[in-house]
């Protein structure tokens, strides 16, 4: 196995845990918080997914899908494509509106098959130590820091997810 398919293989086991934490969910559920300062499930799914898709978009140095194939619409959003959640308020996170489950899904999906041609096309190890700046969140960082970033940041957050899901339906959800 090459490295860059192990790579790829942690980015399709996050899609695949986001796909298992919002399996079943209603709009009701997936805008439920589990204390007023605390983030729903949507909001987190969303937060996960516009930040893979700015972070790794800043990365290759495409346009972000969020602005690109307009998913900002889909989620009844402004088409910033600096507002990730990050630095939200606890207003700005309480007044998210999820869209279904599915539409996350969708989007998460287009941004891992823009992630998946990266990696099988221009991911080398000349690649990896590449200094790549954030314009968004003012820092530069090698490629391979970026990348390791987003995914120990995608699990993080699919597993808060996971966490106020099973506080909104108890044991067993997890299959």
């Amino acid at each position: 196995m090459k490295w860059q398919q192990f790579v790829m293989d942690e980015f399709l086991r996050i899609e695949d845990e986001l796909g298992q934490v919002l399996k079943g969910l209603t709009v009701e559920d997936l805008n439920t918080q589990p204390a007023p300062d605390c983030n729903s499930i949507g909001w987190l799914a969303w937060h996960l997914t516009r930040s893979h898709d700015r972070n790794m978009s800043e990365v290759m140095g495409e346009e972000q899908l969020w602005t690109a194939e307009k998913w900002h619409a889909k989620f009844n959003r402004a088409p910033d494509p600096g507002e990730t959640g990050v630095g939200h308020t606890t207003e700005q996170a309480k007044a998210f509106q999820s869209p279904e489950a599915a539409v996350i899904l969708a989007y998460h999906h287009a941004i891992l098959q823009k992630i998946e041609k990266y990696i099988t096309t221009r991911l080398t190890e000349e690649e990896m130590g590449r200094e790549s700046y954030s314009p968004t969140l003012k820092f530069t960082r090698t490629v391979s820091s970026r990348i390791a970033g987003v995914i120990q940041l995608g699990f993080l957050h699919v597993g808060q997810a996971g966490y106020v899901r099973g506080w909104i339906q108890g044991k067993g959800w997890y299959h």
